[in-house]
C-alpha cells in the first residue's frame, strides 16, 4: 500500500464507529486494536523468520528471544476473530494476557476502554472492526516502521480533528513541534523529558528529527509522563509504532507525584519540551507551597493557575551543564500581574533566551495566540545578559480553525533564533536589564512593533462607524424580508 492507501484503510476503520459512539472517544478503542493487530502480525512474522533460521524448529521458532513481543496461546488475532458472541471479552481477554506476558514493555498499553460494553459495541460492530483490519497485513515486511508510524500520527491528527475542545489535551500542532525540536536541537545520546507528553509526538519528533539528519537517533533517551491513562497508552504505543523501543512514559500527575527521581531528587534532562495546560485549577497549590522537590523556587502560582508550577518543575529537571527547554504558551504568562514576582525571579537566574510570539489558531480548537519560551541553563557568552525576543505573529498559514507553519515560516523564525541579532520589524535583541525594567514583561510586542494592524488598513473614527452603520442597515432591511417571506 501507499501512505495514502494506508492511512485510508486505517482511518476507514474509525469511520465504523461513526453514530455508535462520540467522536472524542474514537481514539481509546481504534489505538489498542490497531496496534494489538501490529503485534500478532509481527509475531507471525518473527515465527516464519525464525523457522527458516532452524529448518523447520517450531520449538526454537517459539522463543522469547526470536519475538519483540510475547504473544501467548489463545491471545492471537486470528483467535479473537473466530469469536462470533461476546466478542468484545475475547478481545479484552486477549489483550490483558498480552500486557501479562510482556509486563516490562506493554503493562497497561491497551488502555482501559469498556470492550465488553455491548451498548456501546455491539458484537456485530466489533466483527466489523476485526474484519476490516484483518484484510492487510500489518507485518514489518509489508509495512515498516516508518510508514506505519506515520499513519499513526495521521489518525492522531484525524481524532484531533474530531476530538473538539479535548484535543488540546493529546495533540500539538505538528508544525511548531518540530520548530521546537530544531530549536533544541537534541544530540545523540542526551536525554529528552516531556512533563505533560499527551500523545508523545515531541518526544518522538527529536528521535525522527535526528535520523533525518543520519545521526544515530536510538541512544536518546526519552522519558514522559502524563496524567491521562487512554492518552499515555497512545504515547507508547505511538513510540512503538515507529519502531522506537528506548523510552520510559508514565502515567500520573507531574505536579503532586513526578516520576522521574534520582537520589530523592528530580531527574535532571539535557533537553525538556512541553506544552503544559494551561491555567489549570485543579491542582494542590497547598503541598507546592511546602514542595519536597523545592519547585517552588520563584514562589507558589495562584490556585487558579499553574503555568509557573510548571515552568518551576521544568527548572528543577534542567541538567546544571547544557539544560535548555522549550514551552509552547499563551502568552498571559508572559505579562500577567498575579505572576510578577515569579517571573521577575525567573528572568533574574538568566537562563531566559528567547521569547517567539507565534500565530493565532496554533493550539488546537482555540483561537488564544501563542508563544515560545525558551530558557538555557548556560547561555553562550554573547547571549549573557540579553533576551531575544521575536514577533512571527504573521508567519503563520490560517485557516479557518486551526493554523499551522509552512517551511519557509519555520526557517525565518529558526533562522532569526540562530542570528540572535536585531532585524527590523521582526527580533530584537534586550538586555535582562531593560526589560526588569519594565514591569519584567515579556510580551513580545513590548519590544517589537505588532504586526497585527497595517497602518494602511486603518480608518478613522466617523468613516468606521459609518460602515458599521451601513452594514447594519443592510442586515435589518434582510432580516425584514425574511420575515416577510416566512409569514
Amino acid at each position: 500500500m501507499t501512505q495514502k492507501e494506508l492511512e485510508k484503510y486505517l482511518w476507514g476503520a474509525a469511520t465504523q464507529l461513526r453514530g455508535t459512539i462520540d467522536a472524542g472517544d474514537y481514539k481509546q478503542y481504534i489505538f489498542p486494536l490497531l496496534f494489538y493487530k501490529r503485534i500478532c502480525d509481527v509475531y507471525d512474522e518473527e515465527y516464519e523468520n525464525a523457522l527458516k533460521e532452524s529448518d523447520g524448529d517450531i520449538e526454537y521458532a517459539s522463543f522469547a528471544e526470536n519475538h519483540h513481543f510475547q504473544v501467548p496461546e489463545g491471545a492471537h488475532w486470528n483467535t479473537v476473530r473466530e469469536t462470533t458472541v461476546n466478542v468484545g471479552v475475547a478481545l479484552q481477554d486477549a489483550m490483558r494476557a498480552i500486557e501479562k506476558a510482556n509486563p516490562d514493555t506493554l503493562y497497561g498499553i491497551f488502555g482501559d476502554a469498556s470492550w465488553t460494553n455491548k451498548n456501546r459495541l455491539s458484537d456485530e460492530t466489533l466483527t466489523n472492526l476485526i474484519e476490516h483490519y484483518s484484510q492487510h497485513k500489518l507485518s514489518l515486511s509489508n509495512i515498516p516502521d516508518d510508514k506505519l508510524g506515520n499513519a499513526y500520527e495521521y489518525l492522531i491528527k484525524e481524532f484531533a480533528d474530531d476530538s473538539g475542545h479535548t484535543a488540546a489535551e493529546f495533540y500539538t500542532n505538528r508544525t511548531v513541534v518540530k520548530l521546537m525540536t530544531m530549536i533544541m536541537d537534541p544530540q545523540p545520546g542526551e536525554s529528552v523529558y516531556d512533563p505533560t507528553c499527551g500523545s508523545g509526538g515531541l518526544l518522538l519528533n527529536c528521535a525522527l528529527h535526528l535520523k533525518e539528519e543520519g545521526k544515530e537517533y536510538r541512544t536518546l533517551k526519552l522519558y514522559g509522563q502524563e496524567i491521562n491513562l487512554i492518552t499515555s497508552a497512545i504515547a507508547r504505543m505511538n513510540m512503538f509504532m515507529h519502531g522506537i523501543e528506548e523510552f520510559s512514559i508514565v502515567r500520573g500527575d507531574t505536579l503532586a507525584n513526578p516520576a522521574f527521581l534520582e537520589n530523592d531528587e528530580l531527574k535532571k534532562f539535557n533537553v525538556i519540551l512541553a506544552n503544559p495546560p494551561y491555567s489549570i485549577k485543579s491542582w494542590d497549590q497547598k503541598s507546592f507551597t511546602n514542595d519536597p522537590y523545592g519547585r517552588n523556587i520563584w514562589g507558589t502560582p495562584p490556585q487558579g493557575c499553574a503555568d509557573y508550577a510548571f515552568e518551576q518543575h521544568i527548572d528543577k529537571s534542567l541538567d546544571d551543564i547544557n539544560g535548555r527547554c522549550v514551552q509552547l504558551w499563551p502568552h498571559g504568562i508572559l505579562f500577567r500581574d498575579n505572576e510578577k514576582k515569579m517571573r521577575k525571579n525567573m528572568i533574574e537566574t538568566n537562563t531566559v533566551d528567547c521569547v517567539i510570539a507565534l500565530g493565532k489558531n496554533l493550539f488546537y480548537n482555540s483561537s488564544m495566540e501563542s508563544a515560545l519560551l525558551i530558557r538555557r541553563t548556560n547561555k553562550e557568552e554573547h547571549k549573557k545578559g540579553k533576551i531575544l525576543f521575536i514577533n512571527a505573529f504573521k508567519e503563520v498559514k490560517d485557516e479557518k480553525t486551526i493554523s499551522y507553519l509552512l517551511d519557509h515560516h519555520i526557517d525565518k523564525i529558526f533562522n532569526a533564533y540562530n542570528k540572535f541579532e536585531d532585524e527590523e520589524g521582526f527580533a530584537k535583541v534586550v538586555s535582562v536589564e531593560d526589560v526588569l525594567k519594565n514591569d519584567a514583561s515579556l510580551l513580545v510586542t513590548n519590544y517589537v512593533a505588532s504586526s497585527r494592524i497595517s497602518q494602511g488598513l486603518t480608518l478613522p473614527l466617523n468613516e468606521s462607524y459609518e460602515n458599521w452603520s451601513a452594514v447594519g442597515g443592510k442586515l435589518k432591511s434582510s432580516m425584514n424580508e425574511l420575515f416577510k417571506s416566512l409569514s
